[in-house]
């Protein structure tokens, strides 16, 4: 609406200054007003066509029209992204044009007679004006541009920079539920280690103590004793467990007030320095009492050790006590009655361990408890073992038995 009512008066500018024009030219006086007319309507299409408009502009400064049309043309010519030198070389013929036709006219006046000043007026009047028409629209059109250009790169970089928040965010959000999965998996692994091995335990002697409770009271009590301690020591640990964890969620609601994505990323780490420093967690000091713990269930176990023994990281206690725990739970399910071999060896920069056990006295026969397995004893100790940069390995051996390996760095490393 605003071009096409610009357009309107510049058309009815140069159509009644066309008037005069043809009086000039000799011409009819409704040619000019159509020349005029056609003239000024060029200003509809100085949005999309500036330079035209400016041409056009220029064209018809010798007729004395036009100028609504010159002023909003450079005007639109300098706000539009333009070349400098484009804009400059319009601006400047623009600035030529008026200067010679104001002088010619002014001159032209002066000789008829009617301005009375000195010559010294004719050049002044030709600069003045030319200068009137050219310079304001085109500074100020220079610097409606320039902030438009300002705004809309302001308006770019803040885009840009909530796309960045949401892609943060998005990223906090998936770094959070990252570490919950990890607390999850972790706290899963401790339970299955704290239960899993007590309580397989605890399956076996009370088979044994339902096989002999009337052949032999004395050791039917001695297996009802050792369940009980056993009872008694998986519900120590996974009391300090829960306390760790509980204190841990109390502490959480404590720094509720601090982002996600801080906290987040530390949770599965501050949780596992937690167990290990809150919760006096297992140790290879511990090895000699679960070896004998097995070996009262009635596995034959052999235990060597290699190197000479020195204190290590709690975290790489645990893990070397959790292996062998784990493996020989395995054998308790799997191969019940079976040889088992645990092999411990201290060396210059890490700590190795294996569990292997010989094929059970039955082939195919499992533990006389019918001990389940979940099948993720294996994982949780790789994981267990990944963690802390080490090498994990497990399978069957070639004379039909199982071998659980693991080499651990003394040093442990984020893997």
């Amino acid at each position: 609406m605003l071009d096409v009512s610009l357009a309107a008066v510049s058309a009815l500018e140069c159509a009644v200054e066309g008037i005069s024009f043809a009086a000039d030219a000799g011409v009819p006086w409704a040619a000019g007003v159509v020349f005029g007319a056609l003239a000024g309507a060029v200003l509809v299409v100085r949005r999309k066509w500036p330079i035209a408009v400016v041409l056009v502009a220029i064209a018809v400064t010798p007729a004395q029209m036009g100028f609504l049309m010159a002023v909003v043309g450079l005007y639109t010519l300098a706000a539009c992204e333009l070349p400098r030198r484009i804009i400059g070389a319009l601006a400047g013929m623009s600035l030529l044009g008026s200067m010679i036709v104001t002088f010619v006219r002014v001159r032209q006046d002066m000789a008829r007679g009617d301005l009375g000043i000195g010559d010294w007026f004719i050049p002044f009047a030709a600069i003045t004006i030319s200068l009137g028409l050219t310079a304001p629209p085109v500074l100020l059109g220079m610097y409606v541009g320039a902030r438009r250009r300002l705004m809309e790169s302001l308006r770019e970089r803040a885009d840009s920079l909530e796309r960045e928040l949401q892609l943060l965010a998005e990223r906090a959000e998936e770094r959070a539920e990252w570490a919950r999965n990890e607390e999850r998996t972790r706290i899963a692994r401790e339970m299955h280690d704290v239960v899993a091995h007590r309580v397989s335990l605890m399956v076996v002697h009370a088979a044994a103590l339902q096989a002999v409770a009337r052949k032999d009271p004395e050791k039917a009590v001695k297996n009802a004793a050792l369940v009980g301690d056993m009872g008694r020591q998986a519900l120590t640990e996974l009391r300090e467990m829960l306390g760790v964890l509980r204190s841990g969620s109390e502490e959480r609601r404590e720094r509720a007030s601090v982002p996600l994505a801080a906290v987040g990323a530390a949770a599965a780490a501050a949780a596992s320095r937690a167990v290990l420093d809150e919760g006096e967690g297992p140790s290879l000091s511990g090895l000699d009492e679960l070896i004998g713990q097995s070996a009262a269930a009635g596995m034959v176990v052999d235990l060597s050790v290699e190197g000479r023994a020195r204190p290590y990281p709690p975290e790489v206690e645990q893990t070397a006590f959790r292996v062998v725990q784990e493996a020989l739970t395995n054998v308790h399910k799997h191969a019940s009655g079976a040889k088992t071999y645990v092999r411990l060896a201290h060396r210059a920069s890490e700590i190795a361990m294996q569990v292997e056990n010989e094929p059970p006295p039955e082939p195919g026969s499992a533990s006389s408890a019918r001990l389940p397995s979940g099948g993720n004893g294996l994982v949780g100790m790789k994981e267990r073992v990944s963690a802390l940069g080490g090498v994990f390995v497990s399978g069957p051996t070639d004379a039909g038995g199982f071998r659980v390996s693991a080499v651990i760095p003394s040093a442990p490393r984020a893997a």
